[in-house]
């Protein structure tokens, strides 16, 4: 992991909250034509930690004047879950299903191209912000995951920067490329397109 992740989460508070501020990073700035995508890498134990710090970060930013739309994907998935109908159902037939039939059911109704996308589309579309913060990542696996929300929101997420809240590592090198692995041992895919927000000068 990078020094900077493994310093006291009060240290990295204050990083994000000077990087995020910056006329640099919202103008998205040295970015070299790639999509304004951010991964925050965070160690899984530190989960209500974070959860706190981005509500306290989210404050900060719109005292600022800069606003943030939060999405929590797994606020998002019981959201769209309500909408179609579907959630109380999952819940009187949860003990009842497989592991395999429960995934298999989530990963139709929340399909990131065809539902969830779409949906976080709806909420850029609500009102002005100037970044994205995603969250809730971890609480989704296996249904979703995350290389696929963020391969879908290539080409509609490109005009303000994101940033996403991910429980693991994202690990960048020459010879194996790019990976999110979440929780630091389940290896969610190569993404290769975003940028290590630790890494980021201001």
């Amino acid at each position: 992991m990078y020094n900077l992740q493994n310093r006291l989460i009060a240290e990295r508070y204050k990083h994000l909250l000077n990087a995020i501020s910056s006329e640099r990073f919202l103008k998205m700035q040295g970015l070299g034509n790639e999509v304004p995508f951010f991964i925050c890498p965070f160690h899984p134990q530190e989960h209500d930690e974070m959860q706190r710090n981005i509500a306290s970060l989210s404050n900060a930013l719109n005292n600022r004047g800069i606003r943030v739309l939060n999405i929590d994907l797994y606020e998002l998935s019981i959201e769209l879950l309500k909408k179609r109908g579907i959630w109380e159902r999952v819940l009187e037939n949860e003990a009842e299903m497989s592991k395999a039939e429960l995934k298999e059911l989530l990963q139709s109704v929340l399909d990131p191209e065809h539902h969830l996308i779409p949906a976080i589309n709806e909420k850029m579309d609500e009102g002005d912000f100037d970044v994205m913060f995603i969250s809730g990542v971890g609480e989704v696996f296996p249904y979703i995951r995350s290389h696929t929300v963020l391969n879908n929101l290539q080409s509609t997420a490109k005009d303000k920067p994101t940033v996403m809240f991910f429980p693991g590592e994202y690990i960048q090198s020459l010879e194996e490329g790019a990976s999110l692995d979440l929780f630091g041992k389940i290896h969610d895919d190569k993404y290769y397109r975003a940028f290590n927000i630790y890494l980021y000068q201001v």
